[in-house]
């Protein structure tokens, strides 16, 4: 087991963080520079919790897709299946595969004992069966699930007790994901895990039915590069929730706002094209959840007692990040139907984005 004890020295924090903030000066944020994927190589689509607000079920988001042109829909909440009756989910399957639109399933949290756990669907294994049967209907070849959340890092035995139980839940459940042809894809969510961990729980599990969905937002969440993470999940890598972010340094370490692509101070086109690289045939999947800010207050000493001492030069590229970044204003919607006109237009505009500027999709 992973030690995740606090190691702090004698150094004062500010101090500590200062020299990481020098050494990032010398690391390439970029690193190597590779050439572009051949246009149309990428699947492009996006994550429905991008459009939330909508409350739109799935032959409603099915429609919306293909509106938008997208190669794969993201459905990320077993709330919009109708139904779990195999002939409606194959009528979606149908729908989908008619407009050339590839459908991943995904649920929420099958940890037993994560503070975002919901018995909605029964137990944890009861859930996660569910959600294998369904994704196995609708032709999806993974059911995302999560963990939890950044809290859980505060819960009795830490990240790594809630690591074991997720991965009890995994092996409960191998021989039907095993049988359905549907892997299993963990994400790194809402600042529960960073990389290096999620790939503990998928070791741990058994990595021949269990995998990653790899979020490049929650990724600065837990004081991570997105490249950097992209490099350690790649291997792992089955689908993707990913989104721009802006990151600046504020007065206890930095703030972050998830924002619409291109809109951020991430290098879009160099994680892309390490993306294509080493992750060939993954679709990628816009989730824009724009519009406000989180601080991550790593000066303060307390801060550090449910995280890991961050090794040098991985801390020191997140540093790096928050150097280039600037104060963003948060935004907030006067009403429901601004707030859905607001969700379509980040979700459209990023789209537009990653095929104009990334040469992303195939449509």
């Amino acid at each position: 087991m992973i030690s995740m004890k606090n190691t702090n020295s004698k150094i004062p924090r500010r101090d500590f963080v200062k020299t990481l903030a020098m050494a990032g000066a010398s690391v390439a944020l970029g690193g190597k520079s590779f050439a572009a994927a051949p246009g149309g190589k990428i699947k492009l689509g996006l994550d429905n919790f991008a459009v939330r607000a909508m409350k739109w079920n799935a032959s409603q988001l099915i429609d919306y897709a293909v509106s938008l042109k997208t190669d794969s829909l993201f459905i990320t909440d077993l709330d919009a299946l109708e139904n779990f009756e195999e002939s409606y989910l194959k009528g979606l399957r149908t729908k989908a595969n008619d407009q050339g639109l590839q459908i991943h399933l995904g649920t929420w949290s099958i940890c037993p004992t994560s503070k975002t756990f919901k018995n909605k669907w029964g137990t944890a294994e009861e859930h996660l069966l569910l959600g294998i049967r369904a994704a196995k209907a609708l032709g999806s070849p993974v059911i995302r699930v999560v963990l939890g959340a950044g809290e859980d890092r505060k819960s009795d035995g830490g990240i790594e007790a809630r690591i074991a139980d997720t991965v009890k839940v995994c092996k409960a459940c191998r021989n039907q994901s095993v049988d359905a042809g549907v892997k299993i894809a963990v994400e790194n969510h809402a600042g529960d895990m960073q990389a290096w961990e999620l790939v503990t729980l998928i070791e741990a599990a058994g990595k021949d039915f269990v995998g990653a969905n790899m979020d490049s937002g929650n990724a600065i969440w837990t004081m991570e590069d997105p490249l950097e993470n992209l490099e350690t999940l790649a291997p792992y890598v089955l689908t993707t929730s990913l989104r721009d972010s802006a990151i600046w340094e504020s007065e206890n370490g930095a703030t972050v706002q998830w924002t619409a692509m291109g809109e951020g101070n991430v290098d879009l086109k160099n994680y892309f094209n390490r993306f294509a690289e080493l992750c060939p045939g993954v679709p990628v999947h816009i989730e824009t959840i724009s519009g406000f800010n989180r601080e991550i207050p790593y000066l303060k000493d307390d801060f550090w007692k449910v995280w890991p001492r961050a090794k040098a030069k991985d801390f020191a590229r997140f540093i790096a990040l928050a150097k280039k970044g600037k104060v963003r204003e948060t935004h907030s919607s006067p009403n429901a139907q601004a707030e859905q006109e607001y969700q379509k237009g980040e979700i459209e505009r990023s789209l537009k984005y990653c095929k104009a500027v990334l040469g992303l999709g195939l449509k």
